[in-house]
């Protein structure tokens, strides 16, 4: 597809996906004389949180295979096709600050929007790297790109908050190169979270003017400078009655001018 229908073709494959895992659910309903109680009842009341319940669940849809092998019914031909669709099936959608800020954020808003177990891995390199470096709205004030040579005029675009105001959203900002187990932390819980969810993970480009070979120190640089803060947001723990924002950077420990001066795009 095209970059900018990311969105929309990820929900279809997510509305597909569990459209199928429904009628798979449904079959072993009906299938359930002819196959043992318990291994139905473990089928549909899996727990699959944790990699743990996943496994569990793959070890008893072989069974289900297994007695499915014998059954003669047309139901039971149609439950072999799909069985695998009784295991949590995880999607992601990953793309750019151009994309997901720009050009596809109408499909990547209705996606937020809808509530489906969707996650989404934005790597912002904070302009349109793809096309040679144009101005997004993930451009930070002052930054020269093409179409904002002089640097840019006004700031970036907040896509965490705007996704944060839906309240049943899962959102993080990462950093591997600053913090990699925040960043492992935030997929592991995107993973588990039911809903949506956002990553945005912050993205050294050619197009900011440094040779990528420093693309971990640009990373911890933006992070200590406060340029870019890392979080977790959990509605999860909202839920629970905890505060679900977790700051996950300190104070700014380096002055501004130490990061930017380090970029050409500040010059």
């Amino acid at each position: 597809s095209l970059f900018e229908d990311n969105a929309e073709f990820g929900l279809g494959m997510r509305i597909a996906v569990d459209t199928q895992a429904a009628h798979a659910r449904s079959l072993v309903e009906r299938l359930r004389g002819a196959l043992d109680d318990a291994l139905a009842d473990g089928l549909l009341a899996a727990d699959q949180s944790t990699e743990a319940g996943i496994y569990e669940q793959r070890e008893r849809v072989a069974s289900l295979k297994a007695r499915l092998a014998d059954i003669d019914s047309a139901d039971a031909r149609r439950l072999e096709g799909i069985a695998d669709l009784l295991v949590r099936k995880s999607v992601w959608l990953v793309g750019g600050d151009g994309w997901a800020y720009d050009i596809g954020y109408g499909g990547l808003d209705h996606v937020l929007a809808s509530g489906r177990d969707v996650n989404i891995l934005v790597l912002d390199t904070e302009v349109y790297s793809n096309t040679g470096g144009q101005t997004s709205k993930a451009t930070p004030l002052g930054a020269v790109a093409k179409f904002s040579a002089a640097g840019k005029a006004i700031g970036k675009k907040d896509l965490a908050m705007q996704a944060m105001a839906y309240g049943n959203v899962y959102v993080a900002q990462v950093a591997f190169g600053a913090k990699d187990v925040q960043t492992l932390r935030a997929f592991l819980e995107a993973e588990s979270f039911p809903g949506p969810s956002l990553i945005i993970a912050y993205a050294p480009c050619i197009a900011h003017g440094i040779d990528l070979a420093n693309n971990l120190r640009q990373q911890d640089l933006a992070v200590n400078s406060g340029h870019w803060p890392l979080f977790r947001y959990d509605p999860r723990r909202a839920a629970a009655g905890e505060n679900p924002l977790h700051m996950a950077s300190k104070e700014p420990s380096i002055p501004y001018r130490d990061f930017a001066s380090s970029e050409t795009r500040f010059s």
